[in-house]
């Protein structure tokens, strides 16, 4: 398993769990420094910072790009593959698209998290997984030609009705048409719907294709009450070796989050 820890460059989510903000040099630069073996980037759109220059980036500091979110998206732009305007939908197929594209030549998977939105408002919920199934499809598909899959995210019930554990989220996965999309293990998620999370990992079993590593207040991990072990465990054995990236609040600031994530990592991964 890898390191990775998030920098969010969208203004719209300021105060959100994204360790570093704004500048992404200095915090490649402080990712790099701490020893972690990658970023998630978090980006308002796919013309937020040019291929090249990004490339560059992560080249000089000898990083990964663990993967790229498209929640701005939702945001920004209120954009939902769930919305009941067909005009909605596909504009965030669309840019769910552009964010594949981004992150695709680096080798980083785009996340569906919050865009996948909801169902009701005149939305049945089969209606609102019929259209999210063939999102999830198509996107999948279009993912597969950088040789990447496409990741999508359960989300607590606060966030989403639609699908909020990792057993649901199998369940999801084994009814696509395509076989390249895998799920995000959201650890604060799972921690609000998973009657053991350990369990829940094992739910998501080979399905699962990223990880987000964070403690039960958002805060990082080992500063909540969560038992990693277990985890850990779990994630031995379905043999993920993937990344556990920090989607974590910058508590008490985004250089002691980093800190603290990588030598909590460094102790329960070696």
């Amino acid at each position: 398993m890898k390191s990775a820890v998030t920098i969010s460059l969208v203004a719209e989510a300021k105060g959100g769990p994204f360790v570093f903000w704004d500048d992404l040099p200095a915090a490649c630069r402080h990712a790099a420094e701490l020893g972690f073996d990658a970023v998630e980037l978090f980006a308002p759109g796919p013309d937020a910072v040019s291929l090249s220059e990004l490339a560059a980036l992560l080249k000089s500091h000898s990083l990964g790009l663990a993967a790229v979110g498209t929640g701005a998206g939702w945001v920004k732009h209120k954009l939902s593959l769930t919305s009941p305007d067909t005009e909605t939908r596909r504009s965030a197929a669309d840019f769910i698209r552009s964010m594949i594209d981004f992150g695709g030549p680096h080798g980083a998977p785009a996340i569906i998290g919050s865009m996948q939105g909801r169902w009701g408002e005149g939305v049945s919920k089969e209606q609102a997984l019929d259209w999210l199934k063939a999102a999830l499809n198509d996107l999948g598909e279009h993912a597969r030609r950088y040789n990447i899959p496409l990741i999508y995210e359960p989300l607590n019930r606060y966030e989403t009705n639609l699908i909020n554990t990792e057993a649901a989220g199998a369940s999801l996965m084994e009814s696509l048409q395509t076989d390249n999309v895998r799920l995000l293990a959201d650890l604060f998620h799972m921690n609000i719907e998973e009657t053991s999370i350990a369990s829940g990992v094992k739910d998501g079993g080979r399905w699962i294709g990223h990880v987000h590593f964070v403690d039960s207040n958002r805060r990082p991990a080992g500063c909540g009450h969560l038992d990693y072990e277990p985890i850990l465990a779990a994630l031995r054995e379905i043999q993920y070796e993937g990344y556990l990236s920090a989607e974590a609040l910058p508590w008490p600031d985004p250089v002691a989050a980093a800190k603290q994530t990588i030598d909590a990592y460094r102790q329960l991964v070696g």
